[in-house]
């Protein structure tokens, strides 16, 4: 952590307002909560930050007056759909940053920028080594499996909207194959929504995997679709959630916990081949 022994004041904001909640995650592992004045409301992660920190915002909006009156020296955001929320701070005179990471290697980009930004390069670089060293051994370990597993993940219902790259990405590091390749590069939700309501059930996935964007998966009305009762995933009953907060967060917790549980999911579908 910064040296702060000698007197000198410690560098970077001190006074940070956090959007979303792995920017919250993240400075809490760096040991920097108490530079956070202000959090999302859907933060979870980790859970003793909604006792001890303001909720100011949602996702697409926040509460400016009570921000403002934080007197935050810097807030951060994410995605191009936080653009008109920081386009009010910024009217409102505050500088803010957004990120729009889409990828594994972005995130941990994003993870290197705002470690940087506090001050604690070092302890990012550790944590970020154990973190790739973990995603090695994971993806190795399912090397070795005879077969991978088909996912299917569905980052919404209606309209269906299949796995941003991230999300992606991990399931191939798990052990698995994203049976929508093609749509993973597209960052916006709208270029990833599936037309024709069939075409996943046309493409067997073994198990499937929901993550409905903050609400409840319901397997039993995916089972329930016409024309998906001969998916393997349905049939075998592999359909798993994977809560929204642990794997649709671009940033600690997707990388750690969303991919555990992806590989989880993998591993013992495999077990299951032999």
């Amino acid at each position: 952590m910064p040296d702060t022994s000698s007197g000198v004041a410690t560098l970077g904001p001190q006074r940070i307002v956090c959007l979303t909640e792995e920017t919250t995650e993240w400075l809490y592992l760096l040991g920097q909560e108490a530079r956070i004045v202000g959090i999302s409301g859907y933060t979870v992660r980790p859970r003793r930050a909604r006792q001890e920190k303001p909720r100011v915002s949602a996702f697409l909006d926040g509460k400016i007056d009570r921000i403002v009156a934080l007197e935050p020296d810097l807030v951060i955001g994410f995605s191009d759909m936080q653009a008109a929320l920081a386009d009010k701070l910024i009217r409102a005179g505050l500088n803010v940053l957004v990120t729009n990471q889409r990828s594994v290697a972005q995130i941990f980009g994003t993870l290197r920028l705002v470690a940087g930004l506090v001050g604690c390069n070092a302890e990012a670089e550790s944590w970020i080594s154990a973190c790739q060293q973990r995603h090695h051994d994971i993806a190795a370990e399912a090397a070795r499996w005879p077969r991978r597993p088909r996912v299917y993940f569905e980052e919404w219902d209606e309209p269906m909207i299949s796995a941003i790259q991230w999300v992606s990405e991990l399931i191939g590091i798990a052990g698995g194959a994203d049976v929508f390749p093609e749509l993973a590069g597209q960052s916006m939700g709208r270029d990833r929504v599936i037309i024709d309501a069939l075409e996943p059930a046309r493409r067997a996935p073994d198990l499937i995997v929901g993550s409905w964007c903050g609400k409840k998966f319901r397997p039993e009305r995916v089972a329930a679709r016409t024309g998906w009762h001969d998916v393997p995933a349905v049939r075998d009953g592999e359909l798993h959630e994977i809560k929204s907060c642990d794997i649709l967060q671009p940033g600690p917790a997707a990388l750690t916990d969303g991919l555990a549980e992806l590989h989880r999911l993998c591993a013992r579908w495999s077990a299951r081949q032999a």
